[in-house]
């Protein structure tokens, strides 16, 4: 988890994040592939609910929070807000754009302006954790 306030959370990572995490619990509980269990029953066996991709989106945007009060390069980078003409094709996910889809924002304007008061953030983020991904 070292390190996870940078990253940009696809959709596919997400998936592969929580099969990793499900991987992990099975081999907590001690629950072999033969045993014909759902991955729901492990996570009622388990008493949690997909912990760990709410913690990396809860850091990041614990994060973004912290980049976007300060006035500076790491700011402009985090918004893509640079000069400069946008490469060709498809565009990638940037990270402001994951973010408000998780704390269901709106549009990024939204959530950035949120981050300028700290309670308005910080309860935009504890309603988020409440609600899962």
């Amino acid at each position: 988890m070292y390190g996870c306030e940078a990253w940009t959370v696809s959709k596919q990572t997400q998936k592969k994040l929580e099969a990793t995490e499900m991987w992990f619990l099975r081999r907590m509980l001690r629950i072999s592939w033969t045993a014909k269990k759902t991955n729901d029953t492990v996570l009622e066996e388990a008493h949690t609910a997909r912990l760990l991709i709410s913690k990396i989106r809860k850091r990041q945007a614990t994060f973004f929070g912290h980049v976007m009060r300060r006035e500076g390069l790491e700011n402009l980078v985090t918004t893509g807000m640079l000069e400069g003409k946008r490469s060709r094709g498809k565009q990638r996910e940037k990270h402001i754009e994951g973010l408000t889809d998780w704390l269901k924002a709106g549009k990024s304007l939204e959530a950035i302006e949120a981050t300028k008061d700290r309670k308005k953030w910080r309860t935009m983020i504890a309603n988020a954790v409440k609600q899962g991904t």
